[in-house]
């Protein structure tokens, strides 16, 4: 193991986050955080994986937000779209993407990314940028999935989100949310079929795609722990499944004793992990 590996070796209790025996620049205030505030992006703009491809291909980051719309317009970021919808989209592409500077910066440098991956980092960071998405894929699916539920409607998810906000939107507005939660989970894999009822499939997650979720939220502020969160429950990890998966994560070693998880980190960050075993995969 390189000198750099073996200097970040939290130990963790199950359910916790990482202690590193050395300073870690990814932790503190400064670190990205989760989107707290609801909004109603999604009615306009879904998981958009193609879109979210071309951003990460284009973006300049020397331009300013304020302008980047009316760039990405001009030299055709997203093919013929009109202006308009260009907006829509550099508004969630900002928020999905510039908000985690590094993940940025990371897609940026690779250039080409896997097809069969791309519809699952769009979908982290949709979660990271929409707090009822992220209920939606992150608990309320896995809950469904718990109970041995195995298909859901339209009108129960319209219900559903009715009740989070009870009369905060109208009926017509609650079922545009279930239309569209529904058409994202289904681009990511997370439901299937276009009709009701629809069905709660096995999710075939690729391994790489857990390794770019626990370093990604390694530098992130959330709510919930590292081995315990919405992220990795959407993808059908679970704090009571994680030790199944994380001993075949690329960039983590993982070892429990006594009930305490000891995961290391063989890379020393996001960027690393991801030019190492994302890079490899293009």
């Amino acid at each position: 193991m390189s000198a750099a590996s073996a200097s970040a070796e939290p130990t963790v209790a199950a359910g916790t986050p990482p202690r590193s025996s050395v300073p870690d620049p990814t932790q503190g205030s400064t670190r990205p955080a989760e989107a707290a505030d609801v909004h109603t992006r999604i009615l306009r703009c879904m998981l958009a994986v193609d879109d979210c491809y071309a951003y990460w291909q284009h973006v300049d980051e020397d331009v300013p937000v304020a302008d980047r719309a009316r760039v990405a317009f001009e030299r055709r970021w997203f093919g013929t779209k009109s202006e308009a919808r260009v907006r829509t989209i550099m508004t969630d592409m900002i928020e999905r993407f510039d908000a985690y500077p590094e993940a940025l910066a990371l897609f940026r440098r690779l250039g080409t990314v896997p097809s069969n991956l791309r519809p699952f980092l769009c979908h982290v960071h949709t979660q990271l940028a929409d707090p009822i998405y992220r209920r939606f894929t992150g608990e309320w699916l896995p809950t469904r999935r718990e109970q041995g539920l195995t298909t859901l409607d339209r009108d129960t998810v319209a219900r559903w989100v009715d009740g989070l906000q009870a009369g905060r939107w109208g009926a017509s507005t609650c079922i545009k949310f279930a239309s569209n939660l529904l058409a994202t989970a289904l681009d990511v894999g997370l439901v299937s079929g276009r009709r009701d009822p629809r069905k709660l499939p096995p999710i075939p997650v690729p391994d790489v795609i857990l390794g770019y979720v626990l370093y990604l939220l390694r530098g992130v502020r959330i709510d919930g722990s590292l081995t315990d969160n919405p992220y990795l429950c959407s993808l059908g990890v679970t704090k009571a499944t994680f030790r199944s998966f994380a001993a075949r994560v690329p960039g983590i070693r993982f070892a429990e004793l006594g009930g305490v998880i000891d995961l290391a980190w063989l890379e020393p960050s996001l960027t690393a992990w991801g030019l190492r075993y994302l890079g490899a995969s293009t």
